[in-house]
């Protein structure tokens, strides 16, 4: 008769860390290597500027870089859903521009009610969202191709209904000027939102069934259909979203610049979301990525255009960052995925 041998534990990998370490590491595990990365981007341009003027890491120019990024923070928040679920809104920018408009010529229009232009714009950018939706679904056409065709579209019919020029004034009135310029616990009303925002996105997207959906369309979408998932609701409800968000952008646009704003603003704002997206560690094929990620790399992008401007540089340079940060972003997912370069052997 033989004798069982009672398992042996496994030996500790080579260059492991004592147990005793697992705290830290787990730490750094649970903010991850994407995080670290742009964390350690944000303090060095921090400390350049720093550096180059002290005032740049005063508290009042960090509370004029946080107003400055809300409403690309906002958009980038969404974009981060969207991308997940496998699809992508270039029109973005443009809803935005036309929910400003919306929201000012409505509050002229019906005697300066504040509420019934902000829930007018939000009505339009909740419809845009449904419609973009269904074109890529029931349409069958690619979200790039759609969305880009919107971001023509939808910029085309805010020049029109406003003839080109801003419209409405609406500094007078102080829901506007509350969402502008107010403060609650010392930070701006507009940070708040775009706080409240993200942590409403997050814990969708980290602790609700939803969420895990989400991330299991934008991962295997055949997978997710057998799976029992409707990936038709889900998408219209993503790009819903997204158009949503994007008019409370619009409208924090017009309080900001005190009248409704066809395009400038707004123009933009789409490479900005999704340059923030990418940077943040979502996968342009979805699947992956975050809402924290996305927010530190809403910081840097905020940071370093600040800095630019505080020290002069012209404003051109700045879009050339942003697509040449858009670009290093996608090579190292494509790097870390082990993609082969196109038209190069495996």
């Amino acid at each position: 008769m033989t004798t069982a041998t009672p398992p042996t534990a496994p030996a500790p990998e080579a260059g492991a860390l004592p147990a005793r370490s697992g705290g830290p590491r787990r730490l750094l595990a649970a903010i991850g290597g994407q995080n670290l990365s742009l964390i350690g981007a944000l303090v060095a341009v921090v400390a350049l500027f720093g550096w180059l003027d002290p005032n740049f890491v005063g508290w009042d120019n960090i509370r004029v870089i946080a107003e400055a990024a809300t409403i690309s923070g906002l958009l980038a928040v969404v974009q981060t859903v969207v991308i997940i679920c496998g699809g992508l809104d270039i029109s973005v920018g443009s809803q935005a521009g036309l929910a400003s408009v919306t929201s000012a010529m409505v509050f002229t229009s019906a005697g300066a009610d504040p509420y019934l232009g902000i829930g007018a714009a939000l009505a339009i950018g909740t419809g845009i969202g449904l419609f973009n939706g269904a074109v890529i679904v029931y349409g069958r056409v690619n979200p790039t191709i759609a969305t880009l065709a919107g971001l023509a579209a939808y910029k085309g019919v805010a020049q029109l209904v406003s003839d080109g020029r801003a419209q409405g004034y609406v500094l007078g009135d102080p829901v506007f000027v509350f969402l502008s310029r107010g403060r609650i616990a010392g930070l701006p009303t507009m940070v708040w939102l775009l706080i409240l925002t993200a942590v409403a996105v997050h814990a969708l997207l980290t602790y609700t069934d939803i969420g895990r959906n989400v991330y299991a369309i934008g991962g295997n979408d055949t997978a997710a259909r057998l799976a029992g998932i409707n990936l038709n609701k889900y998408l219209l409800a993503a790009y819903a979203l997204s158009g949503t968000v994007a008019a409370l952008a619009g409208v924090l646009l017009t309080a900001r610049t005190g009248s409704g704003q066809p395009v400038s603003g707004s123009e933009g704002l789409e490479l900005q979301s999704i340059t923030a997206a990418a940077l943040g560690g979502c996968a342009l094929k979805g699947g992956r990525g975050g809402v924290g990620g996305t927010l530190l790399a809403v910081a840097l992008l905020g940071a370093l255009q600040n800095g630019l401007t505080v020290q002069g540089i012209n404003s051109f340079w700045q879009n050339v960052a942003q697509g040449a940060l858009l670009v290093a972003a996608v090579v190292i997912q494509q790097r870390r995925n082990r993609e082969r370069a196109v038209g190069l052997p495996a």
